[in-house]
């Protein structure tokens, strides 16, 4: 029985034949769980989870299909060694009643990846070059387009022989179904270019060449971007006409619908949307593709974090079906807990893309800031309950502290949880006070909900003290203390008007109306505080001790945020190391030329400078007799991620 708040979400869906048990799905995303380009049991693991969380279907990542993409870190199903997992996964998908579905895939000119470190040659319809990748591709031969329209529906043969449900074609995101498709990216003269039914030849041999493979069974359909929100790619317009004239043939069973495009830094930001964009705002292209096709169901997924915003995007007729990626990352029982009726419980995504694509463009599992068990699931989805009741206590309410507190409680053990401050949080509650980022503060109230779920006795305003500590008598310490921030030692510090980052944040810093902020972190602070004083009207100078402003957050959310900067006027100074100040001026160095650089007409210096590790209490207890450890910032200071990850570690220690 589904809840009553949602009865749209939990209704079945047919799609030829096969009844799917809801309306929610997990699109298809890069995990690099794959192991050698093959489904293994890491990969499992990841789609068990979710599997066993409720969700109705679940499409694989993108597998490659012709030599001419085959790089590093991507599945593939161009020969039969990809059997063996596929059928695997296919098996488990069975015995939990999930509907799962294989993507085959060719990007065209947006070849990303690497085989070997050097450049891909990047093929696509025509020579037109792509802004995100500096690709300057070259144009497939009428020969090289039949192979691998033939390559396709060999991939999705191996698929159908793994006994997977269904296969989907990847026309989204500025990929090669979609180059040919649009008519500024396509400028070919043959019969796979010019007018509209040529430039839909491709699409339409694929599809055509997988359904003769796979035959009338199984599930065939297309992954198409409505809008891919650039100048250069295709419009609505152009995405409604294709997908009406492929509902009109009658060879697909589905259309799944996303926003952007790889090719360009404005479509990067509709793909994988941060907290900056509205939740849901997927809705409204997908209801405008849904009504140009008379046949096919339509899915949508993109910035869907909440069970009601998705029952009503099914409610009220945008989609049949709701696709949840990032929501599935940081909860896998997402659909669970929503049929229950136990949606305060969700961990809800914030879209901080912070571990998840974060992680996947460095090359590295995906996994999740709040939830650092996805894409470790096998050794750490599983919460062994503790052979011996022990009493724990933590020192330090902020995302590290209150992760260790719930799993310690959650295993078994007796949790106490001692914050000073009135509130727990942390830096992340500083976080969430800047433009923009109110949505950073959900990684406090699902963390704060965890405890509570596992019995976390939770003592805010409450200083920890060895007096205290004592009387306690704990088993074991664990100290989460975090940093604080630092002036360095610097000339002119006290002749200057020098105020903290946190504390303009928080809005306690008299600034004047000419800034500098010094970023030392090259993250979200310096970002988040100029953004802020410019809206507040300062004129704002951004000098950042790296080569750009967050170069350590994901090329999205940086992009966004320059995007933003760049509107408010904020000027932005790479590569300075701080020398110190005086009254008016701000006295810089090139870090690699040495050479000054001189901010004069300064009323206020903003520093977002190296954290101090809050350590003293730590030090004062080492080496006595209470079994102590010591995680996050008060170990190192690092980022919440680290953490949040350290807290469930030695959540498994003790």
């Amino acid at each position: 029985m589904s809840h009553p708040q949602f009865p749209h979400l939990f209704s079945p869906l047919e799609i030829r034949g096969k009844e799917i048990k809801n309306r929610v799905f997990v699109p298809g995303h890069n995990t690099a769980l794959s192991e050698g380009g093959r489904v293994g049991d890491a990969m499992i693991a990841y789609h068990e989870a979710r599997m066993r969380g409720g969700v109705g279907m679940i499409m694989t990542e993108v597998h490659c299909v012709h030599p001419t993409y085959m790089p590093q870190g991507r599945a593939w199903a161009s020969n039969d060694e990809c059997l063996p997992g596929l059928k695997r996964l296919g098996q488990k998908g069975r015995d939990y009643g999930v509907t799962i579905i294989g993507q085959v895939f060719h990007p065209g000119r947006v070849a990303a990846a690497s085989i070997d470190g050097t450049k891909m040659t990047a093929y696509a319809p025509s020579e037109v070059p792509d802004e995100m990748y500096k690709t300057v591709p070259t144009p497939l031969t009428a020969d090289l387009i039949r192979e691998i329209v033939t390559a396709h529906g060999d991939g999705a043969a191996r698929m159908a022989e793994a006994g997977l449900d269904g296969v989907e074609i990847i026309s989204s995101m500025g990929y090669l179904a979609s180059q040919f498709i649009n008519p500024r990216l396509n400028r070919r003269t043959d019969e796979y270019g010019g007018n509209f039914e040529n430039r839909m030849r491709f699409v339409r041999e694929v599809a055509g060449d997988i359904r003769a493979k796979i035959g009338d069974d199984m599930i065939l359909g297309l992954r198409i971007s409505a809008d891919e929100m650039d100048e250069e790619g295709l419009t609505i317009e152009e995405s409604r006409e294709a997908c009406a004239a492929l509902d009109a043939d009658g060879v697909l069973d589905y259309l799944n619908i996303v926003l952007g495009s790889t090719a360009t830094y404005t479509g990067w930001q509709h793909i994988i949307p941060h907290m900056q964009y509205d939740a849901g705002y997927t809705g409204q292209k997908s209801g405008e593709l849904k009504s140009a096709v008379k046949r096919l169901p339509v899915m949508i997924a993109g910035r869907i974090n909440q069970p009601q915003i998705a029952e009503e995007i099914v409610a009220s007729g945008q989609a049949d079906m709701v696709g949840i990626v990032r929501g599935h990352i940081a909860d896998p029982e997402f659909v669970n807990k929503a049929r229950d009726g136990r949606v305060d419980d969700i961990r809800a995504c914030i879209a901080c893309d912070q571990a998840c694509i974060g992680h996947r463009l460095r090359g590295f599992p995906i996994s999740c800031i709040q939830h650092p068990e996805t894409g470790r699931e096998l050794d750490y989805y599983a919460k062994p309950k503790a052979e011996t009741a022990r009493h724990v206590l933590v020192v330090g309410g902020g995302p590290g502290g209150m992760k260790a507190a719930a799993v310690a409680a959650e295993r078994g053990h007796r949790v106490i949880l001692l914050e000073r401050s009135p509130q727990l949080g942390g830096q992340a509650a500083i976080a969430q006070l800047l433009p923009g980022r109110a949505e950073f503060g959900g990684i406090v109230t699902n963390l704060t909900r965890e405890c509570e779920i596992h019995g976390v006795d939770i003592r805010k305003s409450t200083e920890a003290t060895r007096a205290l500590i004592e009387a306690e008598a704990p088993d074991v310490l664990i100290m989460a203390t975090g940093a604080t921030e630092q002036r360095p030692d610097l000339e002119g510090m006290d002749q200057a008007h020098v105020v903290g980052a946190w504390d303009v944040a928080r809005g306690t810093a008299n600034v004047g109306g000419k800034v500098v902020v010094y970023d030392w972190h090259a993250n979200w602070i310096g970002l988040g505080v100029a953004e802020k004083l410019a809206r507040d009207g300062c004129s704002v100078r951004l000098c950042v001790n790296g080569p750009m402003p967050g170069e350590h957050l994901p090329m999205m959310v940086r992009d966004g945020w320059m995007g933003q900067l760049h509107k408010f006027g904020v000027e932005v100074i790479p590569y300075p190391r701080l020398y110190g100040c005086d009254d008016t001026s701000v006295f810089m160095q090139h870090v690699t030329s040495g050479v000054p650089i001189i901010c004069d007409d300064v009323e206020t210096l903003v520093l977002a400078a190296p954290h101090k590790r809050e350590a003293a209490l730590w030090e004062e207890l080492y080496g006595g007799d209470v079994e102590l450890h010591i995680i996050g910032d008060a170990l190192a200071p690092r980022t919440v991620e680290e953490a949040v990850l350290e807290g469930l570690q030695v959540a498994f220690k003790v």
